[in-house]
């Protein structure tokens, strides 16, 4: 049985139930995913404007120094997207983290390779929105990143590595790995890479899966929603797992907040095409079995693509705007929640 629980689901989010997963969810692995498309683009702009820019998630910093007395504890590794378009200034802080706490023989890896900005012109093929070429909007690019799968993960934890951290990868590429380097996974174990990059990709916005985005007032009401607790997963070696959270936490996790998840930016369930697998979901089983448990099985996998997704941002003009969406019966009353 492998523990891995949820750190962060976006950038932006709350530190403190980092710091209770860590403390409380006895964890073999903690996983932080703070990176999202806009947040890459963000960070390239503001790299090339701002010198002293570390170009990492500008929490690093705080979520370590929240979890590590936890983590160091516990003997629970690290893996982590926070290093942004800076993966080896990442790694560099998180060392001075590690020694500050104690932790001088815990050992840090980087994973680099994802940034093709240079060579995006040779490399890629059309625009998917659009269907245009490359050279359409090469002299407006400001960055490139290719989605990364799990492997040089796997990669480092096998040289030892208590804490790796990335750039872009693909978000169930961070959860995958542990799963593969402890169950000793192959990329040609196609049926359990699906298994378990459905898992991933059921934890990777942390508390959508425990009730945050799934709360609806009067419809489907959650308790505590502003105490909502990081997911969970109880993984076993063929890639199943019980999805749960630390006890007394806020939220919810039963089967609708587990399929409410489970198709999140999915456009084919049968097709969900990731760097280490492309999963099937329509043969999955999500069984309760106890208050905020469910198990997960029955997803599975096909070979990988033998391509990468690339993710461009491009100067196409300036636009600023915040809004908060809500739909359902209950729209008026999410969004009176939510203030």
């Amino acid at each position: 049985m492998l523990r891995i629980g949820t750190g962060s689901g976006w950038w932006g989010d709350r530190i403190s139930p980092a710091a209770q997963v860590a403390e409380k969810g006895d964890l073999d692995y903690l996983c932080f995913e703070t990176m999202a498309e806009a947040t890459v683009s963000t960070a390239q702009v503001r790299r090339r404007r701002d010198p002293d820019f570390g170009g990492y998630d500008t929490y690093l910093e705080d979520r370590f120094d929240a979890v590590l007395p936890h983590c160091i504890r516990r003997g629970t590794k690290i893996v982590t997207n926070q290093g942004w378009v800076n993966p080896l200034g990442a790694a560099r802080a998180i060392r001075a983290r590690l020694d500050a706490h104690g932790a001088h023989d815990w050992k840090v890896a980087a994973v680099t390779g994802a940034e093709v900005t240079d060579r995006i012109g040779r490399l890629a093929g059309p625009i998917l929105e659009t269907g245009a070429s490359i050279d359409t909007i090469e002299g407006d690019i400001v960055s490139a990143e290719a989605y990364l799968g799990a492997e040089p993960i796997v990669a480092a934890l096998a040289a030892g590595a208590d804490v790796v951290v990335t750039g872009r990868v693909a978000d169930p590429a961070l959860f995958l790995a542990p799963m593969m380097h402890t169950f000793g996974w192959t990329r040609a174990d196609t049926a359990r890479l699906g298994q378990g990059a459905g898992i991933g990709h059921l934890l990777e916005c942390g508390a959508q899966v425990t009730g945050g985005y799934f709360v609806d007032p009067g419809y489907k009401d959650v308790p505590e929603p502003w105490n909502l607790g990081f997911p969970i997963a109880e993984v076993e070696a063929d890639g199943a797992a019980v999805l749960t959270k630390v006890a007394g936490t806020g939220g919810v996790i039963d089967r609708r907040t587990v399929l409410e998840q489970m198709f999140y930016e999915v456009h084919d369930p049968a097709r969900y095409i990731t760097p280490d697998v492309v999963v099937d979901f329509t043969g999955a089983s999500i069984e309760p079995i106890g208050l905020d448990r469910v198990r997960v099985s029955g997803i599975t996998g096909s070979p990988r693509t033998d391509t990468l997704k690339v993710s461009i941002g491009a100067q196409e003009g300036f636009i600023g705007e915040g809004m908060f969406f809500y739909a359902g019966p209950g729209a008026l009353d999410k969004a009176r929640l939510a203030e």
